[in-house]
């Protein structure tokens, strides 16, 4: 009963396609190739679920390891004439090619296959792992083959098939041959298919291009048919997969029941499709309408922008027209405060006239009548002096105070843009936040909901001889960023704005972040060169370390009577540095007991494991006579190693001559994590807290020959290396 509802319901919608419920405009949609724009040949099935013709598979990858090969030179991105490969997928094949991933670079020129495991998908727009056997890998669409071929038949309608093994000219085919993949006509085919042969059992139909086999090999096991079906990867399999390949674990069907499961889901489906057509025309109606009120709002919106950038550019023209008319009318008063003067000083050289007078005056003798014409000519003669005097213009020439200035009015306009209120305001995790060897930048949204589609990351190099610093811009579509070549020992500002089609949230708060004083030096802890694995505990990764404070420890107080007899566990890294400059971080944890970092010399190395005691303190013997603690001894240059110790939370500045005596002024708070710059060209050595990239401490070291990273552990302690920052590989298609 099952098989007879599932036929008559397949039956159905085989009728409702003949009588054209489905247009074959839209049956032509999905017979194109993303690739190529034209009909499928030879489709092949991505692990996405799209398909791609296999000619336009490999010359996609073929260009996308030239890409690489070349460089990305402008020759290299030319793509095949047959492939319409889009600018934002040259630009993905651009962007992975420099990353390095799934290339092969040892492919000949004249190779048939390529050897790229990565494949920009033309469907869905992201990078494929091909795995392994690449293309060898992917299974043949032969169900689209014949979709494709029936709908070609149909297209040219009686166009005819030509016998391929007629002599010029050929003859029209009559039937086609399924084992020799080959059309034949009638002559031709009693020639190659003689009666009594193996060939005359051969399976023959009517004239037709589209040959598939008769049964379905496994691409990762040619030998082998596929007889089961993986629900997980969603993909046909054989036997040996199952037993020994990559889908040991999986859950596979019987191709009978994932034949019978599918083809009942897709009739369904389809069957309600074409049962909604009446509603799907609604929706079409809607559609326009909503086509139709974009266009008017759109148009209402443009209208709006207009107006606010109008009012704006009024407000402007209003305050241009006040600034200068105020500007020309302190020019006028100016001008005749000036123009007073001149003519005031342009009387003096008429006083020539008034000279000659008072010196005629001068000759009076009467006294009388002298003082009546003296006073008054001589107030005139007095104010002639003072202004030769206490010369001063009566009015400035300079304009400075109607400059305008308009930085913040230029920065306001900048931020320019159509702000929502309902745009939440992202803000920066300091806490996952960090600069190593590369800045990581992550921020969240207070809401519980991610309102914004993208996010616009900006960043500049604090400067102090530069007043106005250009922002860098860099689009994301997640909620954090990798930074790479930013410049050592500066401080960055960081700031973010999400953004939802056109519409932007404000900015975050700027976040500052220091870069370390050098390059990272990047090293594991060595598992060879004096490592006790009896005491000290090491990561698979080599990248943290622990003591073991147990047992041993114990029983050797056992021997302890007197005084302080300790030893310490010395660990060093893998890798050496010989010049330059470096810096390298790291995690103590809070519960550590005795911690000593810093750095040894390759001629101090074996001194370095061979003396078991605390040096740095007096009493390592028993019989010293000095009662005194380590802090009562001075800083020895002369020890093998250049250290600081760590513990309890603390962390201790080495006693120095110049340093100050009382301990408590010697002992800080122990950062989160700690850092060591090493600069052997100066022969120094910083230590640093590597949170706020601030030295807490420095000296000199002898840097002659090679250094190494030194750790020395006691009691219970354990010490991370900082990992390094690295991009996450969805990164290189998620920015814009």
């Amino acid at each position: 009963m099952a098989v007879g509802a599932e036929s008559s319901r397949f039956g159905y919608i085989l009728d409702l396609l003949k009588r054209d419920k489905v247009t074959i405009k839209g049956i032509e949609r999905e017979l194109i190739c993303p690739a190529c724009k034209e009909l499928f040949t030879h489709p092949l099935i991505l692990p996405c679920q799209h398909n791609v013709c296999h000619k336009c598979v490999k010359e996609i990858l073929f260009a996308f390891e030239d890409t690489f090969a070349d460089g990305g030179s402008e020759s290299s991105n030319q793509s095949s004439p047959r492939i319409k490969i889009s600018s934002s997928s040259m630009d993905r094949i651009d962007r992975i090619s420099r990353s390095g991933f799934g290339v092969y670079t040892g492919r000949k020129r004249n190779s048939l296959t390529p050897r790229s495991s990565l494949f920009p998908c033309p469907g869905c727009q992201r990078d494929i792992d091909l795995g392994e056997r690449g293309i060898n890998g992917l299974f043949r669409n032969f169900t689209l083959e014949t979709i494709v071929e029936r709908y070609r038949q149909a297209a040219r309608a009686a166009i005819a098939i030509m016998c391929d093994f007629c002599k010029p000219p050929p003859q029209e085919s009559t039937k086609s041959c399924m084992d020799c993949s080959a059309s034949y006509c009638n002559e031709c085919f009693k020639i190659h298919h003689p009666w009594g042969t193996v060939k005359a059992q051969h399976e023959y139909v009517g004239p037709t291009t589209n040959f598939r086999p008769k049964i379905l090999m496994c691409p990762e096991h040619e030998m082998e048919r596929v007889n089961m079906y993986c629900e997980l990867c969603r993909r046909p399999v054989c036997h040996l997969c199952k037993l020994g390949g990559c889908h040991a674990n999986h859950r596979v069907t019987t191709m009978s029941t994932a034949y019978k499961t599918l083809k009942e889901k897709l009739s369904k489906d389809i069957e309600y499709l074409i049962s909604k057509e009446s509603q799907v025309k609604a929706h079409i109606t809607q559609l326009d309408l909503l086509l139709k009120e974009t266009e008017c709002n759109s148009e209402r919106a443009k209208e709006e922008a207009s107006q606010s950038f109008e009012k704006l550019s009024h407000v402007l023209e209003e305050k241009k027209s006040a600034a200068l008319k105020a500007i020309e009318a302190s020019k006028n008063l100016r001008l005749e405060k000036l123009q007073t003067q001149a003519e005031e000083y342009q009387g003096l050289l008429e006083n020539n006239g008034l000279v000659g007078y008072a010196q005629e005056v001068l000759k009076e003798t009467d006294p009388s009548f002298f003082v009546q014409t003296a006073k008054q000519l001589h107030v005139r003669i007095q104010k002639a002096t003072e202004s030769l005097k206490n010369f001063r213009p009566a009015a400035e020439t300079t304009f400075e105070d109607f400059v305008v200035d308009i930085a913040k009015q230029e920065d306001i306009l900048g931020d320019l843009a159509f702000h929502s209120n309902g745009l939440e305001t992202p803000e920066i995790n300091e806490e996952q936040s960090r600069v190593y060897n590369k800045a990581l930048i992550s921020w969240e949204c207070p809401g519980k909901t991610d309102s914004a589609d993208t996010y616009v990351l900006e960043y500049h190099k604090l400067n102090r001889e530069e007043e106005s610093a250009t922002w860098q811009e860099i689009k994301v579509c997640s909620k954090s960023k990798v930074i790479s070549d930013l410049d050592d020992n500066s401080s960055y500002a960081f700031r973010v704005r999400g953004y939802k089609g056109s519409i932007c949230s404000p900015w975050s708060q700027e976040v500052i972040l220091h870069t370390p004083p050098a390059p990272v030096f990047s090293f594991l802890f060595d598992d060879k060169c004096g490592y006790n694995s009896e005491h000290l505990l090491l990561n698979p990764g080599r990248t943290s370390v622990e003591s073991r404070a147990g047992f041993p420890l114990l029983l050797g107080s056992e021997h302890m009577q007197v005084g302080c007899y300790t030893t310490l566990d010395y660990i060093i890294g893998d890798t050496g540095i010989a010049k330059g400059k470096h810096f390298w971080a790291f995690h103590v944890e809070a519960y550590s007991y005795l911690v000593k970092v810093g750095v040894v010399s390759s001629s101090k190395i074996q001194k370095l494991f061979h003396n078991t005691h605390d040096v740095t303190s007096p009493r390592y013997e028993q019989d010293s006579g000095h009662d005194s603690g380590s802090e009562d001894a001075f800083f020895d240059s002369s020890q093998p190693v250049t250290l600081v110790t760590l513990g309890m939370k603390k962390f201790f500045i080495p006693m120095t001559p110049a340093s100050p005596k009382d301990p408590a002024s010697r002992i800080l708070p122990l950062p989160s994590c700690l850092g060591i710059c090493l600069d052997c060209d100066k022969g120094k050595v910083g230590f640093y807290d590597a949170g706020r990239m601030k030295c807490l401490y420095e000296s000199k070291v002898d840097c002659s020959g090679m250094m190494y990273p030194a750790f020395a552990l006691m009691g219970g302690a354990a010490v991370h290396l900082e990992k390094a920052v690295r991009a996450r590989y969805g990164e290189y298609h998620d920015d814009f």
